[in-house]
């Protein structure tokens, strides 16, 4: 926007994204790296490490045979149904994961915009459309990074992609990271008054679902049970009968307890 009277007249003027994808399409990586190569040559100190720094960075879009106008996103993959689950629950009504109702505003915005475009609405409505398109984009992505977070029913702000991936409770370190594996278990530690000071207890319920297995194969081998199936059902009722053949498994079986942070073997 501009006075017809300034000397911007007869320049074109472009804003958001759009703009910044027009410039970076203009750029062409291959004389841009020479014209840096020429640069650096006669530069030195500050100057020359920063034309260095750039000159990296296109030197890898040209190997890897990338545009810089691709750093523009114009298109946005969905996340599989899996990844974002939807639940029914009584009385009708569904809870929904936070990515639905993010991915739901980006599309709405998306269509809303394209009507717009389509009866040629004025320049400031189309340009209000895209900007709020552009904030539904940064939502899903990182909510809450740039501009107002987006909150959901209960006034709690929805989490967004980055926000499922970072952190402890991320995806890298709560499912990816730190994998559980089978006979491994994990508790507080408390005191127990009657132990003596060499010695550890292990919780009942902790030690049957470690020595499971053997538990069911002793209980058929005993012909106590039948089956697996009624193995585990004696087991969830807590009979009287597994406590006796757990204590008969767990003779000759090792236990190994380990504190955290386990910083040398005596840890263990």
């Amino acid at each position: 926007i501009y006075a017809e009277d300034s000397e911007l007249v007869g320049i074109e003027v472009g804003i958001g994204a759009e703009a910044i994808q027009r410039l970076l399409q203009e750029i062409n990586l291959e004389e841009e790296a020479e014209r840096l190569r020429t640069e650096i040559v006669e530069s030195k100190g500050q100057k020359r490490a920063k034309l260095i720094k750039r000159l990296r960075v296109i030197d890898n879009f040209v190997a890897t045979g990338s545009q810089a106008e691709w750093m523009v996103l114009s298109v946005i993959p969905v996340i599989p149904p899996d990844l974002r689950p939807m639940v029914q629950l009584d009385g009708g009504r569904f809870a929904t994961s936070d990515l639905n109702d993010l991915y739901r505003r980006v599309i709405n915005r998306n269509n809303r915009l394209s009507r717009l475009q389509e009866i040629l609405a004025p320049e400031i409505i189309v340009r209000n459309e895209k900007r709020m398109l552009q904030e539904a984009v940064d939502a899903l992505i990182d909510n809450g990074r740039r501009g107002r977070t987006v909150v959901g029913a209960n006034n709690r702000a929805l989490k967004s992609l980055s926000d499922i991936i970072e952190g402890k409770q991320g995806r890298f370190r709560q499912n990816l990271l730190g994998k559980r594996v089978d006979y491994s278990g994990r508790s507080v530690i408390v005191v127990g008054p009657k132990l003596k000071i060499y010695q550890c207890g292990l919780p009942r319920e902790m030690a049957i679902e470690l020595f499971q297995p053997f538990v069911i194969h002793r209980l058929i081998k005993l012909g106590i049970v039948n089956n697996i199936k009624a193995a585990k059902k004696m087991i969830q009722r807590g009979d009287a009968n597994v406590w006796h053949v757990l204590d008969e498994v767990i003779t000759g079986h090792p236990v190994m307890l380990n504190r955290a942070p386990t910083l040398h073997r005596l840890g263990i």
